[in-house]
């Protein structure tokens, strides 16, 4: 047994994952799992910079995450940021900063090693597919990572769509998010969505995979819905399967509803209101372009695939990837 710390640092969140490994096994138990909407990537695609308050909010996060993981007595503590600190120009300043705090750097990954740890952290626990493999979509703030294999990665690719960049690209105008989106605007988002799915399936055969598997806070909150839970549950929501005509009703619903109406839904992270419609927009394209019936929600994503990366080091005598 080892215990490991994983932090992930995305465009919109930074969660915490504190664990207890068992490679032998392959069984991750939790013992501290936590996420906070710090929005790190909050106007990078227009800027190409981090914005100081965005960096303070990231901080004050990994001070409290400091405590969690002095308290659990975590062996080795990997800090991986992906999309919005692999843009922008002022990086060093949010790696220095982390170091200060957390007494680690973080790596600031790339889209096909981003790739990979979701890969890992999604489909461990589901086990190989006889004859078959799993199409891994981690739809994030800032890009979207898609996975191809069976027991091991093979084609993988990171693109430009995520639910911030989407929202910030084409929903907001002087500042001001449009409440609703427009048609135009929602079209121009599925445009940009098309265009990066062409991109991907240039590298991976989005259309090969029986399993779709969907990741990460735009999925799980689209599951939250479809489910009709009253408060956000994860347990209920870890592996559930949601149609392909839910995940449209849905998708309609949250790009036409006002910003009051997204907030009052029962499962709506708060920092999720204003970008959900372009993250549930993403999962539908991805099932219209692959011809999935369903997807196969999964709470385990890049995180635990981090979570894994610290504990196969501590077992390989300290060895980075």
């Amino acid at each position: 047994m080892t215990r490991v710390a994983a932090i992930d640092c995305g465009t919109n969140s930074i969660r915490l994952l504190v664990a207890d490994a068992h490679p032998e096994t392959g069984e991750l138990v939790d013992l501290d799992r936590r996420m906070k909407i710090v929005r790190l990537g909050q106007g990078v695609d227009r800027t190409g910079r981090l914005a100081p308050d965005a960096l303070e909010r990231t901080f004050a996060a990994c001070r409290e995450y400091t405590a969690a993981i002095k308290e659990h007595g975590a062996e080795r503590v990997r800090f991986v940021a992906t999309s919005a600190s692999r843009d922008a120009e002022n990086r060093d300043e949010f790696v220095s900063g982390v170091l200060d705090i957390l007494g680690v750097e973080p790596e600031v990954i790339t889209g096909d090693q981003e790739a990979a740890y979701s890969f890992t952290g999604a489909t461990k626990e589901l086990g190989p597919v006889d004859g078959d493999s799993y199409l891994v979509v981690d739809i994030g703030g800032g890009s979207t990572e898609f996975v191809v294999g069976d027991d091991h990665v093979r084609a993988a690719r990171s693109v430009d769509i995520g639910c911030v960049r989407l929202t910030e690209r084409h929903l907001v105008r002087d500042g001001v998010i449009s409440d609703p989106p427009t048609d135009t605007e929602i079209a121009a988002i599925r445009a940009d969505i098309e265009a990066a799915l062409d991109l991907a399936e240039q590298t991976v055969p989005l259309r090969e995979a029986r399993t779709l598997v969907g990741l990460a806070g735009s999925v799980t909150t689209v599951a939250a819905i479809a489910l009709g839970l009253p408060e956000y549950d994860s347990a209920a929501i870890h592996h559930s399967l949601i149609p392909y005509d839910q995940v449209q009703e849905i998708a309609t619903r949250l790009l036409h509803a006002t910003h009051e109406e997204r907030a009052a839904i029962p499962v709506m992270h708060p920092g999720r209101v204003d970008v959900i419609g372009a993250g549930a927009l993403v999962l539908l394209a991805i099932m219209e372009r692959t011809g999935a019936q369903e997807v196969v929600v999964s709470e385990h994503d890049i995180l635990d695939g981090i979570a894994w990366a610290a504990a196969e080091e501590i077992h390989a005598g300290g060895k980075r990837d």
